[in-house]
């Protein structure tokens, strides 16, 4: 379980993995408002296997062909190891996490239409990542069974970043993107509602470079920094602008 303001690169970590793992492509489970434990497991089409058996003469067609194989069923019958990104699960109703206690701990789970039971293969057991913003609370049980990490906003990380991305900002010298860090960070410094994440200050540097008078970009960044370009790249929240401008 991976937490961490947004922007941090939670949902990136998940590819990470599977990269220095050697892994095949990611599994990405995106979790929506609405999502329910089933979808991550599999999905039963309902509504075309009644319309088949209707139009069948009466004779019942095997539901195993109605049945889709969804994220987690992928990853426990692969045939080699995968990594698993269950991501946001904040998002989902309250009762997503509990409902998936059992499954997510034991890699097993029963399709009741077929009474097909799913088990894991031990030596392709799959990576489970799951990340979270922290909007919410999750259950004390789910919490039991992860691995807690947490991604903090950290300088150092940052430039990092700058530095492996550094052809994407060709036009601007080293001394700008220094100064233009140093906005960034004072900015975060600030008593925001919405502080500008790592993920934003590498967007925000790219539309710098898109500058062509480097002269005029660097009396820019050095102006009060509600007068920085492209502010809204950085800020994403009224009262956080309107209190800067202040």
């Amino acid at each position: 379980l991976i937490t961490g303001e947004p922007g941090t690169g939670k949902t990136q970590t998940a590819y990470y993995i599977a990269h220095k793992l050697d892994l095949n492509s990611v599994i990405h489970f995106q979790v929506k408002s609405d999502s329910r434990a089933q979808d991550l497991l599999y999905y039963f089409d309902t509504v075309r296997y009644f319309h088949d058996a209707h139009f069948n003469q009466g004779q019942l067609p095997e539901k195993e062909a109605y049945v889709e194989r969804r994220a987690l069923w992928l990853a426990m019958e692969s045939e080699h190891p995968r990594v698993l990104l269950i991501d946001e699960i904040d998002k989902a109703p309250r009762d997503f996490p509990n409902d998936l206690l059992h499954e997510l701990e034991r890699l097993s789970f029963t399709v009741p239409q077929t009474n097909q039971r799913v088990k894991e293969n031990k030596k392709m057991r799959p990576i489970v990542v799951i990340t979270s913003n922290s909007e919410r609370q999750l259950p004390d049980a789910f919490l039991r069974r992860c691995v807690y990490s947490h991604i903090r906003f950290d300088k150092n990380i940052l430039e990092k970043a700058v530095e492996s991305r550094k052809d994407e900002y060709g036009p601007l010298n080293p001394d700008l993107i220094k100064l233009a860090m140093r906005r960034f960070l004072a900015l975060r410094e600030l008593n925001l509602n919405k502080r500008p994440s790592t993920a934003e200050f590498l967007v925000w540097l790219r539309l710098l470079a898109m500058a062509t008078d480097a002269s005029d970009l660097d009396l820019a960044l050095k102006q009060d920094l509600s007068k920085l370009p492209y502010l809204g790249v950085l800020l994403k929240n009224s009262h956080d602008i309107e209190q800067l401008s202040k």
